[in-house]
């Protein structure tokens, strides 16, 4: 199974608060969030994960650059800044352009048996060729701009919304694809998009079968606060 890390972002929010370690190296329950997917994903019988940081993060390249060369984890590792994540992502697809994969941004914090659940269930799906995507989504709503998820009662995903009368679900970050999906990928880079929000929703416009999966909660670590909470989450 191939995996990808988003990690490219400069964590502006928590240098703000005054944590000043990379977001990649920052720690929860004493484990960095970058070294907590690697396990995870190892774990998950990861092939090959893909890893993509700006080049601001010295410290977190050389990091990472210290992993691969140790050969203990089939990492690959790319250096470059990008306007946003979904320009990261599309950075990543010479990698991931071969076999279905599951992405993550760097920050996404989980339950780990969920997580064997979901990765069973799409590699299931992708083997039968019954969906394009299985989305990871949660009911639990502590986002500061939500992007709520539309399904139908077989969790058939209808659309993705900044907005909601009656949320249910929301993204949880977490993206279980096949190839196909760089195909709507390349158009939205090409008229400029900028967010993956965008791209999840070109993917319902084209057509694309995508299921929703459940999480009971996703935190992203995007505050000092955070931290606690997610430390908190992980402990129970």
């Amino acid at each position: 199974m191939k995996y990808a890390i988003l990690a490219a972002g400069d964590g502006s929010r928590l240098m703000q608060e005054g944590e000043l370690t990379p977001k990649p190296l920052v720690k929860v329950g004493g484990e960095a969030l970058i070294d907590r997917l690697l396990r995870v994903f190892m774990a998950n019988d990861a092939t090959e994960i893909a890893v993509i940081c700006n080049s601001q993060m010295t410290a977190v390249v050389a990091y990472l650059d210290t992993i691969q060369k140790a050969g203990d984890i089939p990492l690959r590792l790319m250096v470059k800044s990008t306007p946003s994540s979904m320009h990261s992502f599309w950075a990543l697809r010479r990698w991931l352009e071969d076999a279905p994969f599951i992405l993550t941004t760097v920050d996404t914090i989980f339950r780990e048996q969920e997580f064997t659940e979901y990765v069973h269930t799409f590699r299931s799906l992708t083997a039968q060729s019954a969906a394009d995507g299985l989305m990871g989504v949660t009911d639990y709503i502590d986002d500061e701009r939500p992007l709520y998820v539309d399904a139908d009662d077989e969790l058939q995903i209808t659309g993705f919304t900044d907005t909601s009368d009656h949320p249910h679900y929301v993204s949880a970050g977490i993206y279980g694809l096949t190839p196909r999906c760089f195909e709507p990928l390349s158009r939205c880079v090409e008229r400029g998009e900028q967010r993956m929000r965008n791209f999840q929703r070109s993917l319902v416009a084209e057509g694309f079968n995508l299921k929703a999966w459940p999480f009971s909660k996703v935190l992203d670590v995007d505050h000092v606060s955070d931290i606690q909470k997610a430390e908190k989450f992980l402990s129970l």
